[in-house]
């Protein structure tokens, strides 16, 4: 059996053998990995909790609209008075009623709050959204940094075969140069360097079984998925039609979905409700009251009067803050330059996610454009391994050729892998700029 034949029946076994492996385990989607990490995932828990948290401050803020009420009630112990002349003569003792107590209730409606209240509720609205969106761009970095594991793990998973292939290929050439070394017609130094490859492959092999180890914990840790969960890719994930639809495309659909321009609009927004609370301050306040109070014993009359004084109020509240008048200029002032820091980050937040949905968007066709060139380069190595295998075989090649022709074509298989995942890589990629992953 010549070497053509050897090889193609390894790869035939080596493929099939390892398709097999991959069937038996269990397939995980990227999809399902998404859901996963959104239920699960340590990273994201933090935001769930500030958006709960938001959501309780626009209680608060509504609480602004309910009436202040307010009680008291004292119970004391008086000592006797005295009474003298304004020139501290004439001392006369004055006995009061030592017993004293006071109970109170006053309520405030606010009527008209020069829009205090109402910014205040709006405001609590705006951070709640800009919350959300704040935990959307933190969903979007998981599930991009969840693609990278994945599509790594896909990536290197595709190495191993491809890895495992050559080795037994340079094995299967290993044992052949053995055989004609004890026929005479190799020599000993061919033997050593063809093992120095095949040694040189089996660490490969090695770094690549431990990249994927540590590749299935970042990505099983960080989705939530169980302890000891083996990730296998999804194998129709390279099989997909993806879209090509053109660079405006994409442009307009990142200024609609981007969470970061989104995060950046509220921060604008924000700062605007922000400078309407410091220009309520120069506002009036307008309020209706009511109260009723009971104290006693009555100490304003000489002797004092051994009795409870009560009495009720209703009536309207006005009060005004003078000192705003020259305080909030400076708040005000600060404010406005808040807004115009806010509004010019909006600014380069778009200009940053349009020149990264561009470049992205080149990188997407490049990757197609680099899958044709290592497909040919890849048909092209394996065909001149097969022509330098055969020649070798027929003493008419050097093992040095025969060298030259196993790396190059180990080199054009993995270029050939890469390349198949970086136009996925470079989809994922438009999504998460574009905030549609």
């Amino acid at each position: 059996m010549n070497n053509l034949r050897l090889l193609t029946g390894l790869l035939s076994v080596t493929l099939l053998s390892g398709g097999v492996c991959s069937y038996a385990q269990s397939v995980i989607t990227l999809e399902k990995i998404f859901e996963t990490a959104e239920a699960n995932s340590a990273q994201l828990r933090p935001s769930f909790s500030a958006q709960t948290e938001a959501g309780h401050a626009i209680s608060v803020a509504r609480a602004g609209r309910l009436p202040d009420v307010k009680a008291s009630l004292s119970i004391s112990y008086i000592g006797d008075g005295f009474t003298t002349k304004r020139n501290f003569s004439d001392y006369q003792k004055a006995p009061i009623p030592h017993l004293g107590n006071g109970l109170s209730l006053n309520v405030t409606q606010p009527v008209y709050t020069g829009g205090a209240v109402a910014n205040a509720i709006e405001l609590a609205g705006l951070k709640s959204t800009a919350t959300r969106y704040a935990t959307d761009f933190q969903r979007d970095n998981i599930r991009f940094q969840l693609t990278g594991f994945y599509l790594d793990i896909y990536k290197y998973t595709n190495l191993r075969r491809v890895m495992e292939s050559n080795i037994s290929a340079a094995e299967k050439v290993l044992k052949e140069m053995q055989a004609r070394y004890e026929q005479g017609t190799a020599l000993q130094n061919d033997i050593t360097r063809y093992e120095l490859l095949v040694s040189n492959l089996e660490l490969q092999l090695v770094k690549i079984n431990n990249t994927l180890d540590i590749l299935n914990v970042n990505l099983v840790t960080t989705a939530g998925l169980p302890e000891g969960t083996v990730v296998v890719p999804d194998s129709t994930i390279l099989t997909r039609s993806l879209p090509m639809n053109g660079e405006q495309w994409w442009q307009q659909e990142a200024m609609l979905n981007s969470p970061s321009l989104s995060l950046a609009r509220s921060g604008v927004d924000i700062s605007r409700k922000a400078e309407n609370i410091i220009r309520s301050e120069r506002l009036p306040k307008i309020g209706l009251q009511a109260g009723w109070s009971i104290d006693g014993p009555i100490l304003v009359e000489v002797p004092p009067i051994n009795r409870n004084l009560s009495y009720w109020y209703i009536g309207v509240g006005v009060s005004y803050n003078i000192s705003s008048l020259y305080k909030s200029n400076k708040s005000l002032a600060k404010s406005r330059a808040a807004t115009q820091r806010t509004i010019e980050e909006l600014a380069a937040t778009r200009e940053s996610v349009s020149l990264a949905v561009r470049a992205d968007h080149i990188h997407y066709l490049e990757a197609y454009e680099e899958l044709q060139n290592q497909r040919k380069s890849a048909e092209l190595a394996e065909r001149n391994y097969r022509t330098i295998s055969t020649r070798y075989s027929a003493d008419m090649a050097l093992i040095t050729d025969m060298l030259d022709a196993a790396n190059a074509k180990l080199d054009a298989e993995k270029q050939l892998v890469n390349a198949r995942i970086n136009i996925i890589y470079y989809y994922y990629k438009l999504l998460f700029t574009t905030g549609k992953i």
